[in-house]
């Protein structure tokens, strides 16, 4: 990985200040990494100056490979320390899981210098100087590239490496997480030029180091008065939270379906003790397609229990759809029944009053281990890639479905997010805006162990919670589920791997934060400004290859 920075013929001179430059940015990538959980509140503050080295160094560059061989060595080291826990790296780890994980942390430093190379041409414009104020900007443009396509994958934005400083996130029911990327950055920049312009003896780094303290002080102050003001809540819902505790790779192995039953039904009676109304098990909490007809007494045995204790489920379970008319252009055809079928990642609710089921699709997949990307347009791709617990293969789910509980008179609105879906600001918003009074997240991060991965994914949900002043429970299988409150504070918390469950009264919110409802906005200027900094370059080009006047 050093060799990105191998140069032949150099001088001593030159070949010491490589090294340095190789240390800077290793620094940048480490500071920037531990930043983000499982480190503690205090790590987060190194957030706001991880960039200075790499500024340094990437300003020396003067063309694109020197800068995207810099920029490599940066977001590789950031990668390493964040998202290592990909691959599992367990002994029943499937081997095609711990390849993909593997092939993340190098893939992903890769994508991520589209923001170097964004950089390269805005300094080809505008100069070095003027570019590095517009490196923010850039880099919230390669943030939301990172939440579309069948490759998205938006866990290190840089405002989810702030979850833990609770007062500093109240900002983005403004802005949102994108917003607070912008800030991390911004904050970077100004500090860089503090230090440059102190050593270089120019006489602006007063007027940026009061411009850093007024960015920081103001977000932080906007942040201390959310925080004290005066909580308006009026109504809540006494939730059950159920964590089974359950081994992921056994659970998908034949037989012992009653078993698993059993210990769903005891944690949740206990949850019924307490008054609970509704009861949310974990993402695939069966590992069957219950309603598909050969379940029937699986079935009973649940409603029997909802009907008895007069208690809604929300529950994360596969889902069987067959298609008699009209099927999607994704379903799927079975040759041995000749009949058209879709199976989804779902949330289910069921109603102790009624057998009409509620259903949700989860429509953000795992790239890989849930949906091969790319596979609706090279349907080959399908037959190379396949996990051994058999979980590629999803279709993508049609709808933000709402789920709608009824109580004498009354009704409560709650959004369903099935695990990786809570990493994507933006989407929960359209869940929040159709009515939505609490977020829940149904999970499985048993997947990954007892790494930095189950604990990042817990704590940005923190960041959903205050971009839509809404409660957020999570149900997970082996952990950590919680009751995380609209300003993002973690009331209730579990431990990893435990077999327990709770009840917590979730208040119902119908306030929408600004965020809410213009979700999109600092993504899309920042990318209507990176594609005007392509399209002059291009004309650029096109002058010089053709000699325009």
């Amino acid at each position: 990985m050093l060799k990105l920075f191998q140069r032949n013929n150099l001088s001593a001179e030159e070949k010491s200040s490589l090294r340095k430059d190789k240390l800077l940015v290793i620094l940048g990538g480490m500071l920037a990494g531990i930043s983000f959980t499982p480190f503690p509140f205090p790590f987060t503050v190194f957030l706001f100056f991880s960039f200075i080295p790499y500024f340094a160094v990437i300003e020396k560059r003067k063309t694109l490979l020197e800068i995207n061989r810099a920029s490599y060595l940066m977001f590789f080291t950031l990668s390493l320390i964040t998202i290592y826990w990909v691959g599992s790296w367990q002994s029943k780890a499937d081997p095609f899981l711990m390849i993909g994980g593997g092939v993340l942390i190098f893939f992903y430093p890769a994508v991520l210098l589209i923001n170097s190379t964004l950089f390269f041409y805005s300094y080809k414009i505008f100069g070095k100087e003027k570019a590095l104020w517009l490196f923010p900007i850039i880099w919230v443009t390669g943030e939301y590239l990172l939440t579309l396509t069948d490759l998205k994958f938006p866990w290190l934005t840089l405002g989810h490496g702030l979850a833990k400083f609770t007062t500093f996130i109240q900002i983005a029911d403004v802005v949102g997480s994108f917003g607070l990327s912008l800030i991390v950055l911004y904050t970077n920049v100004l500090l860089y030029f503090v230090i440059k312009d102190f050593f270089s003896e120019r006489k602006y780094f007063l007027r940026y180091l009061i411009s850093a303290f007024i960015l920081f002080s103001s977000v932080f102050v906007y942040g201390v008065i959310k925080l004290n003001e005066k909580n308006t809540d009026e109504r809540f819902l006494k939730v059950g939270v159920v964590q089974p505790n359950i081994d992921p790779w056994d659970k998908w192995e034949s037989g012992g379906l009653e078993e698993i039953l059993k210990n769903y039904l005891e944690l949740s009676e206990e949850c019924t003790k307490q008054g609970a109304k509704l009861i949310i098990w974990p993402e695939t909490a069966l590992p069957v397609y219950l309603f598909a007809g050969t379940y029937s007494d699986i079935v009973d045995s649940i409603y029997s229990f909802l009907i008895k204790n007069d208690v809604y489920l929300l529950t994360g379970m596969p889902d069987y759809i067959v298609h008699y008319e009209h099927p999607p252009t994704d379903a799927k055809l079975s040759k041995a029944g000749n009949f058209y079928y879709s199976t989804y990642n779902s949330i289910l609710l069921l109603n102790p009053k009624s057998y009409e089921i509620q259903r949700y699709g989860k429509m953000h997949l795992v790239p890989l281990g849930e949906k091969v990307p790319f596979v609706d347009a090279l349907p080959f791709l399908a037959d190379w890639f396949k996990w051994g617990v058999g979980l590629s293969g999803w279709n993508v789910g049609k709808d933000t479905t709402v789920f709608k509980l009824i109580f004498d008179k009354d009704s409560v609105k709650v959004a369903g997010l099935v695990c990786y879906e809570s990493v994507f600001p933006d989407f929960v918003t359209y869940f929040v805006k159709k009515g939505s009074q609490f977020i829940t997240v149904v999970t499985n991060d048993s997947w990954y162990g007892n790494s930095s991965g189950p604990y990042q994914h817990k704590e940005f949900a923190a960041l959903r919670a205050v971009e839509n002043r809404r409660a957020v429970v999570r149900s997970a299988n082996g952990g950590v589920s919680c009751l995380i409150n609209k300003y993002g504070i973690t009331e209730v918390e579990t431990e990893m791997f435990t077999r327990t469950s709770f009840v917590v009264n979730v208040p119902l919110n119908n306030q929408i934060t600004f965020y809410t409802n213009y979700p999109l906005i600092i993504p899309i200027i920042s990318s209507s400004f990176s594609l005007w900094i392509i399209g002059v370059n291009i004309l650029m080009w096109l002058k010089r290859k053709f000699k325009f006047d």
